[in-house]
């Protein structure tokens, strides 16, 4: 049985956000993009082939788009409380269980669970609270929550001294311990709709009067999961957010075809840093606008840069003597746009997502949202990988990108209101 929150000075929503961007930046610093050095030493201890440990990573994103779509029905059904603790759990296990391996099946067991457990435990859990506790300022609250996300990236070295300093099976474990560590208290923290504890979203006031008359506005208003998927906006944004997401898991390539574009390896890791504080720039920047101006403006604003941010790596590694110092240009652009591009497009996607179909399936659409994101994340180092090989040159894939991301600025313009 629900029972009222206590109204303090600070609405009860923004401890959600703040508890939750604490464990979704852990999720982004140990996994999301701080697990490439324990891939490379797990594969220098036990030698498996690139190949074998890669298809890892692609039962991972499979396995998450398949899952996400029903995400959102199970946080209907059991509560965010208890989904987010069981989620949590399976995270932190997986991790403690891959530090103690010695087999691949055992690697592909871990994995398989993992991909459960966060699927479960952070990110989609997270945005469908956050986007129930608030409309007005909806898109500051997702902005401050996938900063946290942002900054992951820059954790790395620490991650790189600690396995160096303890080893990947030490470090694994503590990283499963540190999941419930942060996790199961933060999952004690979540509530469902605001309503059900006696708040409004934003921590609004209303009278009994307006509480009666802005019900179905504010709690049970919005598109079912079949009129989404229906409703041409929905593909055009997914389609949109999920060649946003192809062309930044193109990142898996940067290092090595900057250096096969004539790159040192240390100036290529330096501007790929670079490019990561970009991205949390346009994390925060855009909550401090989301909510004042259109977003879907500003969403085509984000997939200009990072067109512009994708088109710069294309000048990297392009050898025309039409453009002036080329490569220059080409790594300003890089170092500015990429991740300045696709930080600032990731709140504004996922908050646009509440906009267009409202609160009533949030969970369900992000969840689908995350899926195509999944399918195009899987094909995208599919698609670099095999131009490489059919052409020896990674550029050509580099092309295709940025026609593929100059595709996304029409359809994002396209969008319009649904009646």
């Amino acid at each position: 049985m629900p029972y009222r929150i206590r109204k303090p000075n600070i609405f009860y929503g923004w401890w959600i956000v703040f508890s939750a961007g604490i464990v979704q930046w852990y999720s982004s610093a140990v996994f999301w993009r701080g697990f490439p050095p324990f891939f490379d030493a797990i594969l220098s201890t036990f030698g498996w082939s690139s190949g074998a440990t890669g298809a890892a990573v692609s039962i991972q994103r499979s396995e998450s788009g398949l899952i996400s779509p029903f995400v959102g029905t199970v946080i209907k059904k059991f509560g965010p409380k208890r989904v987010m603790a069981f989620g949590i759990l399976l995270t932190g296990a997986s991790f403690i269980w891959m530090s103690r391996m010695q087999s691949l099946w055992e690697f592909y067991c871990a994995i398989t669970i993992l991909t459960l457990g966060m699927s479960f435990g952070t990110f989609i859990i997270f945005l469908a609270v956050v986007g129930n506790w608030f409309q007005k300022n909806r898109g500051k609250a997702i902005s401050v929550l996938m900063s946290g996300a942002g900054l992951g990236g820059i954790t790395i070295p620490l991650i790189v001294l600690g396995i160096e300093e303890f080893g990947w099976r030490n470090m694994i474990f503590s990283v499963g311990i540190g999941f419930w560590v942060l996790g199961l208290p933060t999952s004690l923290i979540l509530r469902g709709d605001p309503e059900d504890y006696g708040q409004y979203p934003d921590g609004e006031k209303r009278n009994n009067q307006q509480s009666s008359d802005n019900k179905l506005d504010s709690r049970d208003s919005g598109f079912s999961v079949k009129e989404a998927l229906r409703n041409g906006n929905f593909w055009k944004l997914a389609l949109a957010a999920g060649i946003s997401q192809a062309v930044f898991t193109s990142n898996l390539f940067h290092l090595t075809s900057f250096k096969e574009f004539g790159l040192t390896t240390a100036f290529a890791a330096t501007i790929i840093g670079l490019s990561w504080w970009g991205d949390i720039l346009g994390r925060v920047v855009v909550g401090f606008i989301t909510d004042k101006y259109d977003r879907k403006f500003l969403l085509t604003i984000s997939f200009s840069l990072l067109t512009l941010g994708i088109l710069g790596v294309s000048i990297i590694g392009s050898q025309s003597e039409f453009i002036l110092f080329n490569r220059n240009l080409g790594i300003i652009l890089f170092i500015i746009f990429f991740g300045l591009g696709f930080g600032s497009s990731v709140p504004l996607r996922l908050t646009l997502a509440a906009d267009y179909f409202g609160r009533k399936n949030y969970g369900s659409m992000v969840g689908i949202l995350n899926t195509v994101g999944a399918v195009f994340g899987t094909l995208s180092p599919l698609l670099v990988g095999l131009t490489k090989d059919f052409t020896g040159d990674y550029i050509y894939a580099y092309y295709i990108l940025t026609f593929m991301m100059i595709f996304t600025i029409p359809l994002v313009i396209s969008l319009r209101k649904n009646n």
